[in-house]
């Protein structure tokens, strides 16, 4: 590839998916095609893009028992989504967005490490999952709010059907078994890109680049807040199941960096002080390092009966589910009875 072909190699990867859909801006195409002459890898990536398209075009094949619901949507929305970033500049995410495309990017780079290693798929992990397993579990999660995007098609249970009659939590333990026994029917590389594609569609939504939609809240998984909040929880789930990999396969995975880890410790702390409700006494919650910050947990009105220290990525842990309240490392001082309630209410919120 000669010097101005990679100069411009960015800006050109960007617009291959709208040349797919025939959704290039007018003298886009020229420059477009003289770059994927030169370049084998983008023309590689143009050739995947038009059979994409074309599958997606074709007649609908039947599903799988257990197939991901709109599977072909999903396609076509991560193309859609590609050509609308690629005709505004395709500009990074959003601040309420980077720490989920750092985490997906994390995840990404933890997976190229099985390639040529099939069998490490199998490792188990956590629950009942294997890598694969824990993969699939990341598809299902992320439906919910793709559906609600657009990404993906409503389901009955969204739409109000008779699914609604269950727990969402009832739901979302369903769906994440079916996906995860789905996709153990097929090759572990087809599981990970079905991951890798729903995700960067969720990032290329205008939710994902632009404040006005993601402040807009919405109800997914027993939570009303904004879209940006949900973005988070994405990042959070994300950024623990990749961890949960790693530890299975003797690989480190690093916290998230100090700005996005403040904003996931942030949202636990919001989550946290509406589980505790009005009735809870207040108590100080003082979260230790570059991503901490001090909160006051349940009525503002009564004095403070206890305060509490933790690490940040330990919050984050016993949110999580990964560690218990008896298990985190934690200065305590206070009414030992109201420090407790935060501790076991910070728990209870674990749905990973």
């Amino acid at each position: 590839m000669g010097w101005d072909a990679a100069e411009e190699h960015p800006e050109i990867d960007a617009l291959l998916a709208a040349w797919a859909l025939d959704a290039v801006m007018t003298g886009d195409e020229e420059r477009i095609r003289a770059h994927v002459e030169d370049c084998a890898g983008c023309a590689e990536e143009l050739a995947r893009l038009r059979e994409a398209v074309h599958r997606l075009d074709g007649p609908p094949a039947e599903p799988a028992k257990g197939a991901r619901r709109g599977v072909d949507k999903v396609g076509r929305g991560r193309l859609m989504a590609a050509a609308r970033a690629a005709r505004t500049g395709h500009d990074a995410p959003a601040a309420h967005a980077a720490p989920y495309a750092a985490a997906v990017a994390s995840l990404e780079a933890l997976l190229r490490e099985l390639d040529g290693t099939p069998a490490r798929w199998g490792t188990p992990v956590v629950h009942d999952w294997d890598v694969q397993g824990t993969v699939a579990h990341l598809i299902a999660a992320d439906e919910p709010l793709a559906e609600r995007l657009g990404l993906l098609p409503v389901t009955r249970a969204e739409q109000g059907g008779s699914g609604d009659a269950a727990p969402w939590e009832v739901r979302w333990a369903a769906r994440t078994e079916e996906v995860v026994a789905y996709e153990h029917t097929r090759p572990p590389a087809e599981t990970a890109e079905a991951w890798r594609t729903q995700a960067h569609g969720l990032l290329d939504l205008p939710e994902a680049r632009e404040a006005e939609p993601a402040a807009l809240s919405t109800a997914l998984m027993g939570r009303r807040l904004p879209v940006a909040d949900h973005y988070g929880i994405r990042a959070f789930e994300t950024w623990i199941h990749t961890r949960d990999i790693g530890r299975a396969l003797g690989l480190g995975v690093p916290a998230p960096p100090p700005v996005h880890l403040r904003r996931l410790v942030s949202l636990a702390v919001r989550i946290l002080d509406l589980a505790l409700g009005d009735g809870a006494r207040p108590v100080l919650l003082a979260v230790e390092g570059e991503a901490g910050g001090d909160w006051v947990l349940g009525p503002a009105a009564e004095p403070v009966a206890a305060e509490l220290v933790l690490e940040a990525v330990d919050l984050c842990l016993l949110v999580g589910g990964r560690l218990t309240p008896q298990e985190v490392s934690r200065g305590q001082a206070g009414d030992a009875a109201a420090a407790q309630h935060v501790l076991a209410t910070a728990a209870s919120l674990a749905w990973l």
